[in-house]
This record gives C-alpha cells, sequence and structure tokens, in this order.
C-alpha cells in the first residue's frame, strides 16, 4: 500500500486547503461545528476516490478539487447528524460534536453542510454531476431511516441489513467514484465500473467497520466497543452469534436485543464470545467477498498508476484495524 499511502500524502494538503476554502465562506455562526467536525480527522477517503478515479480516466486538472470534498461536506453533514441520532459522545476518539455545541446547532450545521456540497457540485454545470450528489443525499438519508425502523429487530434477513450499510457508507463512496469518472468524460461503461467499484468498495468497508465494533480495546478504535449491540443493531458479528445459540439460551439474548436492557457486564462478554469464536474474522471474510467485486470492476478501467493505487484501496479496507 506504499503507492497510496504516498499518494494520500501528496493530495492532503490541497483536500484540506480546499474544505477550508469552501467552508470559510460560511456564516460565523456554524464555522465552530464544522471545523470541529472537519479536524476531527479522517483520511479523506472520498475525495481521494473522486481524484483516482479522474485521473485514472486521464484527469488531473486541479479544478477537480471542489468536486471532490464535495462527497467529504456531505458525509461530514452525515457525522453530526449520525452522532445526535445515536447519542454518541465520541467521533475518532475526540468529543462528538453536539456534545459541545448542541443538539439544535449541530443539526443545523449539519445541514449547512449539505446545502453547500450541492453549492459546489451545481458550479461545475453538469446536471449528471448535480444528480448524483442529489441521489447520494437521498439514499444516504433513506439508509439511516431503514436502520432506524430495523433497530432492536432480530428477524430481518441479511439483505436488509445490506441495504442499510449502502446507505450508511457506500452511496457516499459511489457518487466519489462517479463523479470523478463523470468529470474526466469517461464512456458509459467507465462510469458504470466506476459506480460498481464505489459500491462494493463502500459496502465492504462499513462491513469491516462492523467487525471492527468488537475489536478490543475502545482506544484503538476511538469508540466504545460493541456499541451496535448496546445500539440495537444486528449487524454480521451479532447475527452469526445469534445464530450459535439455542433453546433458552437464544431466547434470552432475542429478548435483551429487542428491549434494549444488556447490562454493561452482559454487553462485554458477548463481545468476548464473538471474538472467542472468531466471527469478527468471518464478518472480514464477508467483507472480501465485495472487495473481489470491486476489484472485477476494475479491470474495466485503464491500467496506469493511478488504478494500482485505487486496487491498493482494497487493501486497505481488507487490512483495516482502526
Amino acid at each position: 500500500m506504499q503507492e497510496l499511502l504516498e499518494y494520500l500524502t501528496s493530495k492532503q494538503p490541497k483536500i484540506n486547503a480546499t474544505l477550508a476554502a469552501e467552508t470559510a465562506q460560511l456564516n460565523i455562526l456554524v464555522q465552530p461545528v464544522v471545523s470541529h467536525v472537519l479536524t476531527a480527522g479522517g483520511k479523506r477517503l472520498r475525495p481521494l476516490l473522486t481524484l483516482l478515479t479522474a485521473a485514472t480516466l486521464g484527469y488531473t486538472d486541479d479544478d477537480i478539487y471542489p468536486l471532490a470534498c464535495s462527497v467529504e461536506l456531505l458525509h461530514s453533514a452525515t457525522l453530526l447528524h449520525d452522532d445526535i441520532i445515536d447519542d454518541a459522545e465520541l467521533r475518532r476518539g475526540k468529543p462528538a460534536a453536539h456534545t459541545q455545541f448542541g443538539n439544535t446547532k449541530t443539526v443545523l450545521a449539519g445541514d449547512v453542510l449539505l446545502a453547500q456540497a450541492n453549492l459546489v457540485v451545481a458550479r461545475y454545470n453538469d446536471a449528471r454531476l448535480t444528480q448524483c450528489i442529489a441521489e447520494a443525499i437521498v439514499e444516504t438519508a433513506t439508509g439511516e431511516i431503514e436502520e432506524i425502523e430495523y433497530l432492536h429487530s432480530t428477524n430481518h434477513p441479511q439483505e436488509t441489513y445490506i441495504n442499510i450499510i449502502k446507505g450508511k457508507t457506500a452511496f457516499l463512496l459511489q457518487a466519489s467514484c462517479i463523479m470523478g469518472a463523470i468529470k474526466a468524460g469517461g464512456t458509459e461503461e467507465q462510469i458504470a465500473a466506476a459506480s460498481d467499484f464505489g459500491m462494493n468498495l463502500g459496502i465492504a468497508f462499513q462491513i469491516v467497520d462492523d467487525a471492527l465494533d468488537f475489536a478490543v480495546s475502545t482506544k484503538e478504535i476511538g469508540k466504545p466497543v460493541a456499541g451496535d449491540l448496546r445500539e440495537g443493531k444486528l449487524t454480521p458479528p451479532l447475527l452469526m452469534y445469534l445464530e450459535t445459540l439455542n433453546g433458552a439460551e437464544r431466547d434470552d439474548f432475542v429478548t435483551k436485543f429487542e428491549a434494549g436492557t444488556f447490562t454493561e457486564e452482559e454487553v462485554c462478554s458477548v463481545a468476548e464470545q464473538i471474538r472467542t469464536l472468531g466471527l469478527d474474522d468471518a464478518t472480514r471474510e464477508l467483507a472480501n467477498s465485495y472487495l473481489d467485486k470491486a476489484q472485477q470492476a476494475l479491470e474495466t478501467l485503464p491500467v496506469c498508476p493511478e488504478r494500482t493505487i485505487l486496487l491498493q484501496t482494497l487493501d486497505y479496507v481488507k487490512s483495516r484495524s482502526a
């Protein structure tokens, strides 16, 4: 992954400078919340995907940077909103914005970022780009609603889980790749390949994230371990664990999961059992099936150094430990 790290290092300063420039024009009352979420960290994967997809198709002009950053603005808005919905205390190991600025101001700052992302894309005067980011916003919000609908549910199929994580993560990565391909003047086939790559990469990314939810150390991942169990989200490690239970033991788990009445001791016990059974690793295997699809999609794009780096994003997702 050396080329990926070097590319990220070379592009990150320009990405961060663009994000700062695009948000500097916002109302001064909004800027503290926006700054809080944008400076909290993150590897800027979404802008990176736009830049790499465009470069793979031969487009490297600097005017693509605002477009690349538009999805990062959208992503940051979703983080502000999600942390309120989840009542999260931490984001990337730091206090979540709503704990510092209150729910109302944080929600409205997220709304401003959503609008700003649209304004940035609109400047390119390409209806396809405008449609792409609008659809990403719709799908992302819909995914969040679907997740809320199935909280504390144990009787929905894995397909429902996949639909939810498409909204939570994959549609934004897909939009990043599609917009890079469109800006580069890609063919319909190339745009479709970029779309498939981003979607499958995004699904795999979230599945790995759900495996990491049962990692050993809260310090390592910047959020409480087994948060999904506490919040009533039936992610693959929990679904696999449920399938190992029988009789009264299964009934007890289902009752407490649906009611949200696990004690802290029970949460830690379930997390330990998931690790002991290797279900976090089994979850990563599920992610690998989507990474394979993403790799197949890239074969449609031209062979070049940037495509090689896109391939390395698959290794990055596969080996994530935080």
